[in-house]
């Protein structure tokens, strides 16, 4: 192990890495968050990500040079992590970077004087790579460096040029590589072999755009775009064998360890990779949940959630049981603090989400273990798809650990067969669901060409004139419509707002001579404002002038409950997590709804305040403030913006100065006291850190109020009490009701005893061994289980009971308990129940001697226990 005393630091090495390229005239820039601006990134990947709309060309930079320390995650090759040297999914990357600036030399010279200079690096220790048809980077490494030719390597496209995209900026590379071995001499150089060289400095020249046919032309403006990868410096200056045990990651290496009981120095090699494996995924895990990503089943959430489940699989692996977690992660913490404050910030929520993510996935894999385990006992030579996607359905076990549990043992899965059983689900998934109909979309493609965007002024006009432009009778595109017809017309111009961001479309009319039709629905397809309704009275005609006025009063509750969606969240921020965030939202006339990531329940403490917090806003009557600003600027003032959304590079800014501001194209209160009043009615989770707040505003909380009133006056007439009293009537009621049912199972209990009694008279005999198989009616599991118990005491050693009962309809228990003598003859209850409950469509397992099972299909309750008496018939024997 290394001695920190002797050896940079990996904090030194990235000051000293910042510091060079600030006094070389380059800003020094925070790195960026792991969640990227880019779309079409998941997690950020790359140093130059950040960078690249200014590489792109989208926008204009404010440094000419910038350097910084970006931490990247990169899942692409997980399986490696822990098994080769410098594998990782969390690394960090160093970068120097000129927009237009200085290029290819300067560039070169800065990047060896900073390894020689600098970082000590023998120059004898170095070879350097160019693109084959690099000459001019070629003759700087060899003319101004002296960078002798033999250690000079051209390489092909795949490996030296880099490009952002089939077109676009694109330019060569030239990397810089680090020899363990220059005494093996230079006539054996070969940069594929990573026992020798570690590539740790690359330099890319962008100085071509490419057309859509290849040609490259070179750019107007030259960029550098640089990396050094941290890990793999500190592993060369530290002398150390691999990136792991370095003071960038051994540290928790060494707590994971502790926990184990575990020496890492004296592990074999196996035990080793998964100390790796949990040292690389705990510094992930921990800068991802900073950065505000939740466990999820989905995009980077689903990463999260796949790292936390390897790191907790991995410690179960090398001995520890229960939660350890929190405990590495503290370490993680200790050591990325200095330069990442964030995660010190969010220390909370760190150890939150592991502990619970933790906590869920030991039960999962206690379930999903025990199925796992005797299937493999069966030896075969591949798991099946229906045995991986159950693994995967009913007991949350995912792909990839099947995959690799197997793998321990050389056994592969059927991934195809598991990819097949994924979509039957999805389409029985689909056929559960409507089918949207398409047919005004295809219309309106259709009729594109010929008519103009539809114009929208709702946001200060409630009333226009209009011109209708296209009318459609059950999607297809007609010249007049008459009284009586359910319509989609679309005008030039519209007050109607259309369903977006949440928000439900407007309602109103549309009229002109003799004419009027009802708007129930407004929605948007491209560019065109589609209003769904029915001709009342009259004839209306493509090219008629209209006029199209919404409904106010509808309006106005819109109004109402979108603004006080935005109060949610600003109280929410404030009260609550000042990291949580909308996950989505309906805006609807009556009532809204606001979903938002958050790992936990409210208190009802907490509901009480976020409500008296809205509505203290609303009392306070604060002027809205909406203007159209750069994207760039709007974010920089603070507005908040919905994750995942797309926005134009001009953007609605909808602000309540010192209360809320966000990026927002629906309707609005013009001033909070327009709101009224605000209720909450309910908190609830709908996904794996996702909560949902249903709520009231305006006029709706009269309704809802009045609702409740009338609720309670029913309950006070019922049951003779006052207001007040009706809680602990009710709560009087229940330990009524749950009395009277304790009753009930003790005397079904009683029953299911009585009946196992006569039981014991027809126990059928196999030589030596006696058994029972029968059903005794409707008796809870536990009633079940008490029977089965007495009956094969009485039998003895050598007995075994099988027993059933259907305590509802369409749920079957089973229970099993068999003697010593019949584990013996390799009878084994666990094993033998889940194939029973297996035909009923269920399963269960337990000990050799008592397991219990369910099934959810009663009809084939008489198939099972003629099974299960021909089995233990056939076992006994």
């Amino acid at each position: 192990m290394l001695s920190s005393s002797q050896f940079l630091s990996g904090s030194e090495i990235r000051q000293k890495f910042l510091d060079f390229y600030a006094q070389r005239g380059h800003q020094v820039l925070p790195s960026a968050s792991l969640v990227p601006e880019d779309p079409t990134v998941l997690l950020t990947i790359a140093g130059m990500l950040p960078f690249k709309p200014i590489f792109l060309g989208q926008r204009t930079p404010e440094f000419k040079r910038a350097t910084t320390s970006q931490k990247c995650i990169r899942t692409n090759d997980i399986e490696n992590v822990g098994r080769t040297a410098r594998h990782h999914t969390f690394f960090e990357m160093l970068g120097n970077f000129s927009f237009g600036d200085y290029f290819k030399e300067q560039a070169i010279e800065w990047g060896w004087e900073l390894s020689t200079k600098i970082f000590n690096l023998s120059p004898q220790n170095l070879v350097v790579s160019v693109f084959r048809e690099d000459e001019e980077a070629y003759a700087i490494w060899r003319d101004k460096i002296g960078v002798p030719e033999k250690r000079i390597k051209r390489m092909d496209e795949a490996d030296n040029f880099w490009a952002s995209g089939p077109t676009g900026p694109c330019g060569p590379c030239s990397e810089i590589y680090y020899d363990f071995h220059p005494e093996k001499g230079d006539e054996t150089i070969d940069l594929e072999d990573d026992s020798r060289f570690i590539e740790f400095y690359n330099l890319v020249f962008m100085q071509y755009n490419r057309d859509a046919e290849g040609n490259l032309t070179p750019l107007a403006n030259k960029n550098i775009d640089t990396g050094m990868g941290l890990e793999r410096m500190a592993q060369i200056l530290q002398k150390v064998p691999n990136n792991y045990e370095t003071d960038l990651i051994f540290p928790i290496i060494k707590t994971a360890g502790e926990i184990a009981g575990i020496d890492y120095s004296k592990a074999e090699e196996k035990t080793k990779v998964s100390l790796k494996v949990i040292g690389d995924h705990v510094r992930s895990v921990v800068h991802m949940i900073a950065d505000e990503i939740r466990a999820s089943n989905i995009g980077r959430g689903y990463v999260l959630r796949r790292l936390i489940r390897r790191v907790v699989r991995h410690g179960r692996l090398i001995g520890i049981e229960g939660e350890f977690t929190t405990k590495v992660a503290e370490t993680a913490i200790q050591l990325s603090e200095s330069a990442y404050p964030n995660v010190r910030k969010r220390e909370a929520q760190i150890k939150a989400e592991l502990q619970r993510e933790e906590n869920r996935f030991l039960k999962t894999l206690e379930r999903g273990e025990k199925l796992l385990t005797e299937i493999l006992e069966k030896k075969p030579q591949q798991i099946s798809g229906v045995d991986a996607f159950t693994l995967y359905d009913t007991y949350g076990f995912p792909l990839e650990l099947t995959q690799e549990i197997a793998e321990e043992q050389g056994i592969t899965v059927d991934v195809k067969g598991f990819d097949a059983e994924m979509e039957a689900q999805k389409n029985r998934g689909r056929e559960a669901h409507e089918t949207i109909d398409l047919t005004v979309q295809g219309s309106l493609d259709k009729l594109a060409e010929n008519i103009q965007a539809t114009e929208f002024v709702g946001y200060s006009e409630p009333v226009t004139e209009a011109e209708v432009t296209v009318i459609l009778i059950n999607g297809e595109s007609v010249d007049e419509a008459e009284a009586g017809n359910a319509v989609q017309i679309v005008l030039n111009k519209t007050p109607f707002y259309a369903e977006s961001g949440g928000q439900i479309g407007d309602r109103g009319y549309i009229s002109g001579s003799d004419l009027v039709i009802r708007v129930e629905d407004v929605k948007k397809e491209s560019d065109f404002f589609v209003h769904f309704g029915r001709i009342e009275r009259g004839v209306v005609r493509v090219g008629d002038a209209v006029t199209a006025q919404i409904d106010r009063a509808f309006r106005r509750r819109a109004q109402a409950n979108h603004t006080a969606t935005h109060l949610l969240q600003a109280a929410l921020k404030r009260i609550v997590d000042d990291t949580i965030s909308q996950a989505g939202s309906l805006v609807d006339f009556d009532r809204l709804r606001f979903d938002f990531n958050c790992p936990r329940a409210l208190t009802t403490d907490e509901l009480q305040q976020v409500e008296e917090q809205i509505n203290i806003w609303v009392a306070e009557a604060h002027s809205a403030q909406v203007n159209q600003l750069p994207l760039e600027e709007a974010k920089a003032k603070g507005a908040v913006a919905m994750f995942g959304e797309k926005y134009a590079d001009i953007v609605r800014v909808v602000d309540y100065p010192g209360v809320s501001m966000e990026l927002c194209g629906g309707t609005h209160v013009s001033n909070t006291a327009e709101i009224g009043v605000f209720k909450i009615i309910s908190e609830t989770g709908i996904a794996s850190g996702v909560r949902r707040i249903e709520a009231v505003a305006g006029p709706s909380v009269l309704e809802y109020l009045n609702l409740r009133d009338k609720v309670v006056k029913e309950l006070t007439d019922r049951f003779k009490v006052k207001p007040e009293e009706v809680a602990d009537r009710v709560t009087a009621l229940q330990g009524e009701l749950k009395a009277t049912q304790k009753q009930l199972e003790a005397a079904k209990a009683e029953l299911a005893i009585a009946k196992s009694e006569q039981l014991f008279a027809e126990a059928e005999a196999v030589g030596e061994f006696k058994f029972i198989v029968a059903q005794l009616g409707d008796v809870e599991a536990e009633a079940l289980k008490t029977a089965a118990e007495r009956l094969q005491q009485k039998l003895g050693a050598a007995g075994a009971v099988v027993l059933a009962s259907v305590p509802e309809t369409n749920k079957v228990n089973f229970i099993a308990v068999f003697g010593a003598d019949v584990n013996k003859k390799n009878v084994q209850a666990g094993k033998f129940i889940g194939a029973v409950a297996k035909i009923c469509g269920g399963g269960g397992g337990g000990r050799p001697n008592l397991a219990q099972a369910g099934g959810r299909d009663s009809t084939k309750l008489n198939e099972a226990l003629e099974t299960a008496h021909k089995l233990l018939v056939e076992g006994l024997q």
